[in-house]
């Protein structure tokens, strides 16, 4: 080790005029800087091989990384510091796990457990394992490591997300070719930000006069047509996960309007005629009820009004003789040609007399 007089000595021996000049000058510069790095030491040094921000979903292990390298003048005893570093400045910092004097102390027990990576820690690895994450795990951590003199420390950013869910697929409005029509895509649950992309699993790619936006999920189609008609599927993300849902969106062909107008009139002319026909059925067989009633009271006008008592039997053996007389009459006019002919009266036994 260079004594404080002889760096005393070399400056002032820089300061002088060079008596053998320059290169002298070098020389000494030279064998000065040499001898200071060589009383110099790195001490003790902790690294870490992985990101500075570790993102990891809930229930994965966790492994923070705190691999260490002693100076050989690092003579000490080893100690080593895990800690939660409070988000709070005036307020202490959260000692989770330690190693001092060949034992190993665990000060918390928070829910998923942590322990040390390696079987023996003083080997040079000094990483944090934390068995299950949960939200409660989420902060910065610190490594510490101690071995007299040497001393350096190491802080990586735990953040523990939600893996998005299951997204819910829809159409919003109608399938018509022609008609505007968007794709949802949507999911409950999921630390963000999530990202949203559709893609098109049968038919080419997606055209780009289809607009998707990647923060609400939406594709939206403002002209669809039948080539556009397939299978979609969206895909969420984010830091930690993904998952996917599908549907068929169909085009539909609107109808021949011609062939609709001419339908509606021809089934408009159709319920004209039948209710023309159920009208005439309807009046018709008023009318002829009317006319069945009119008739009958007629018949009963002209009809004889029958006798108040029945004709005495006298007058009724009197009428047969006359009737019978009037048979034998009547065969006789049969009998006899002639150019008219006679109708002969009958005996009514309703009323009891001939008619």
């Amino acid at each position: 080790m260079v004594s404080s007089q002889a760096l005393k000595s070399m400056d002032s021996n820089l300061q002088r005029p060079a008596t053998g000049g320059k290169m002298k000058y070098f020389t000494l510069l030279f064998l000065v800087t040499l001898s200071l790095s060589a009383d110099v030491t790195q001490g003790m040094r902790v690294s870490s091989s992985g990101p500075q921000t570790l993102r990891l979903a809930q229930g994965e292990k966790a492994t923070v990384d705190c691999i260490y390298t002693p100076d050989p003048e690092d003579v000490g005893d080893l100690d080593i510091e895990w800690s939660l570093v409070s988000p709070d400045t005036t307020k202490k910092d959260q000692l989770i796990i330690s190693y001092s004097g060949g034992r190993k102390y665990i000060h918390v027990t928070p829910a998923g457990g942590v322990d040390f990576s390696a079987s023996d820690p003083s080997q040079g690895d000094a990483s944090l394992s934390i068995g299950s994450v949960q939200a409660a795990h989420s902060g910065t951590y610190q490594c510490k490591v101690k071995k007299s003199p040497g001393v350096d420390m190491h802080k990586v950013s735990l953040v523990v997300m939600e893996r998005p869910s299951v997204p819910r697929c829809w159409v919003d409005g109608d399938e018509d070719v022609g008609q505007p029509v968007s794709l949802r895509c949507e999911s409950d649950q999921g630390s963000g930000p999530l990202q949203y992309q559709w893609r098109r699993e049968s038919g080419g790619q997606i055209p780009p006069s289809v607009l998707q936006s990647p923060v609400s999920g939406e594709l939206l189609i403002s002209n669809h047509s039948v080539e556009l008609a397939g299978v979609y599927s969206c895909e969420v993300t984010n830091a930690v996960g993904k998952e996917r849902c599908r549907l068929n969106l169909q085009a539909i062909k609107p109808p021949n309007r011609a062939g609709v107008i001419t339908g509606t009139v021809c089934g408009c002319l159709l319920l004209i005629i039948i209710l023309v026909l159920v009208i005439w059925l309807l009046v018709f067989k008023w009318e002829r009820r009317r006319y069945e009633k009119e008739l009958s009271n007629d018949i009963r006008e002209d009809s004889p009004a029958p006798e108040s008592r029945p004709a005495s039997r006298g007058s009724g053996l009197h009428s047969r003789a006359a009737y019978s007389q009037m048979s034998h009459a009547h065969k006789d006019l049969q009998s006899t040609p002639s150019s008219t002919i006679y109708t002969a009266p009958t005996y009514n036994n309703t009323y009891g007399y001939i008619v």
